[in-house]
Formats: structure tokens, sequence, C-alpha cells
């Protein structure tokens, strides 16, 4: 990102949700129309303008409420959820691009982790399947006190929108399976979220056990988020 860049992105993206939620629970069509502005100052007041909105209209509604997402959680929570974490690593993007990192909350980050690995990266379309294989992980996040367990698969399925055929390693969130997990990847809170976007390197993160079961985790995740 340039500072620019960015700020564009986090105004159209928070423009989008807006309308989705002042809108709920209609499916939108296309995106609300904005017009980039030529001038940087400009920009700036267009941001501010369209993340008051987005954040008032957030406020005022009822996390429970239906809203479309492109998830399988289709109410007003995803969008304060999803649109925290967003809002997060994109701080966090602006603070690398002018050299001044900030602390990222832990309750917040630690959320992120398992957002990062349920949602994002292990969120399974109803189009497809996850086939599990054999692989148990757990993801400890040593400040906030939380684990993950992730189990390790594929995804298999034919996207109804363009009628490719997917078949590729995949991951899935799962209860506590009261086994031991074939290998554990813990560390704080802000180090884990980070490392999962690829914004921090993972000279925190510490690793047990199957060194060839966190491999074939590294690999799933190291792959686009789309």
């Amino acid at each position: 990102w340039d500072a620019g860049e960015l700020l564009w992105h986090m105004t159209e993206v928070q423009n989008s949700w807006e309308w989705v939620i002042t809108n709920r629970p209609a499916i939108p069509k296309e995106d609300p129309p904005l017009v980039r502005p030529a001038e940087y100052a400009d920009l700036l007041a267009l941001f501010d303008d369209r993340s008051a909105a987005f954040a008032t209209t957030l406020g005022s509604a009822d996390p429970g409420e239906e809203a479309w997402s492109w998830s399988t959680d289709h109410t007003v929570g995803f969008t304060y959820r999803r649109q925290a974490h967003e809002a997060l690593i994109h701080r966090l993007d602006a603070e690398l691009t002018v050299g001044a990192v900030t602390d990222l909350d832990a309750r917040l980050a630690g959320d992120g982790v398992e957002e990062a690995l349920a949602v994002m990266f292990g969120g399974c379309p109803p189009w497809g399947t996850f086939t599990p294989e054999e692989g148990l992980l757990r993801v400890d996040v040593i400040d906030t006190d939380q684990q993950v367990w992730v189990q390790l698969g594929r995804f298999t399925g034919t996207d109804p929108d363009d009628g490719k055929y997917c078949a590729e390693r995949d991951i899935s969130v799962v209860d506590n399976p009261g086994d031991e997990p074939d290998a554990v990847v813990a560390g704080p809170a802000a180090v884990l979220d980070t490392w999962l976007w690829r914004r921090g390197d993972d000279s925190e993160i510490r690793v047990a056990g199957d060194r060839g079961v966190y491999d074939r985790f590294r690999a799933t995740i190291d792959q686009p988020i789309n």
C-alpha cells in the first residue's frame, strides 16, 4: 500500500458496508457509487464522511438482526466483527507505511486469530465440501489464554458462478476433540494475528510436535484468501 491507495480502499469498503447495513437484509447488486477525489485532502475528507456514516449506521443496528454478508453468518454481527478486523489490519498497514507501528489490542487481536482461521481461511462455502485428513493442530494464544483447534483437510467443489472445479488444501476450525494435537503453534495475540495476515514474521512464534503437520498447515494458510 501507499497511503492514498489504502485510504481509498477503506473509503470504498466502509461505504459499501454502510449500504449493506442501511438496506438490510437486501442483497446488494453493486457497490454504492463513489468517485475518487483527485486531491489528497479531498480524499481525507471523503473518508472521514463515509467512515462516520458507517460507524453511525452500524452503531444503531442490532448485531443479531439479519443482514447480507458473503459468509454463512447473515447477521449485522458479522459486519461488526469483520470490519473491526479489517480496520485493525489496515491501521497496521498505515503504520507500516510511515514506520510508526503501535501495539494491537490483545483481545481484539486474539479474536482476529480465531476469525482468520475459522472464517477467512476455514470458511467453507455451501457449494463445496471439506474432507478431514490426518493432522490436528492447536493454536495457543498465550496472552489471552485462547486455544483454536484446526483440522487439516481438503476442499472440493464446483463454483456455481464460473463452473470452475476446486480441489485444494484447506483447514477447518473444530471444537476441542479431547485428543492431543499433532502440532502446536503458540505466540502472543498480536504476533499471531499479524503473522496470519502476512504483516509480521514468525520470530516470536513457537512450534512443537509434528513438523510435517505444521508445514502442511503453513502451506495452506500461505494460499491467497479468495
